[in-house]
């Protein structure tokens, strides 16, 4: 009997995830976004008995859901980012890797859960960490950047072509009262970007912040960066 939470999150591309990085028994693979554990239990049975899976994530509460799920097989669980792979290779004697996966964005269940506010299709804090022992919440950084910054991180990392418009509500608003919610969010920014046929009008936005708040591409680019030191050449 499985005593595992049912989850909704499905495992990108399974198939090429085992093709590219071939495991074999016996070695040693960091999965480095864990999530509820999909692509660790494809890898994990396969470098068994002797091989291990480092099994990492900067989300405390994907690794209580991937715990019960990879039960009996050979994983390390660690709550770390990705981009600690360096320490975390030290801390566990490792000294290079055999493969290292990243699944990077977010997964369903995350979204699911009012209480991180990662998504404004329901109601909830404002608060889109994926670490909620570190950072500042999304709520405390649009209330601290500068209308020009906000505008920029909206436009970057959202590639939103109404940023600007946004960023000026935003800055009107937060002077009239503190915006805390996902749904006192959304509702701004819909109001500042046409509905089409397409999306949410406050997609792009939401992504922009989450990225931002986790500094998910500076942790992606000190991942790239090293890689050289901690995979077997």
């Amino acid at each position: 009997m499985n005593d595992a939470a049912p989850i909704r999150h499905v495992s990108v591309l399974p198939r090429e995830v085992l093709q590219w990085l071939d495991p074999q028994p016996g070695q040693v693979i960091a999965d480095c976004t864990t999530g509820v554990g999909g692509h660790t239990r494809l890898l994990a049975e396969r470098v068994a008995p002797a091989g291990r899976i480092l099994s990492l994530d900067q989300d405390a509460a994907m690794l209580d859901l991937a715990r019960p799920r990879l039960k009996g097989l050979p994983v390390t669980f660690i709550n770390a980012a990705f981009d600690q792979l360096p320490e975390v290779l030290r801390e566990q004697g490792v000294v290079r890797l055999d493969g290292v996966l990243a699944d990077l964005g977010i997964c369903s269940d995350q979204l699911d859960t009012a209480e991180r506010g990662f998504s404004f299709g329901q109601d909830g804090p404002l608060d889109m960490r994926m670490n909620r022992e570190e950072t500042e919440t999304a709520a405390e950084m649009i209330h601290r950047l500068s209308e020009r910054d906000l505008a920029d991180i909206i436009w970057r990392y959202g590639e939103e072509r109404f940023s600007r418009r946004i960023a000026r509500r935003i800055i009107e608003e937060r002077k009239n009262g503190r915006i805390q919610t996902t749904t006192q969010l959304a509702d701004l920014v819909r109001r500042c970007v046409p509905r089409g046929k397409g999306i949410d009008p406050a997609t792009r936005t939401f992504q922009a912040l989450r990225i931002a708040v986790n500094d998910e591409l500076g942790a992606l680019e000190r991942l790239l960066e090293s890689l050289p030191s901690v995979l077997k050449p």
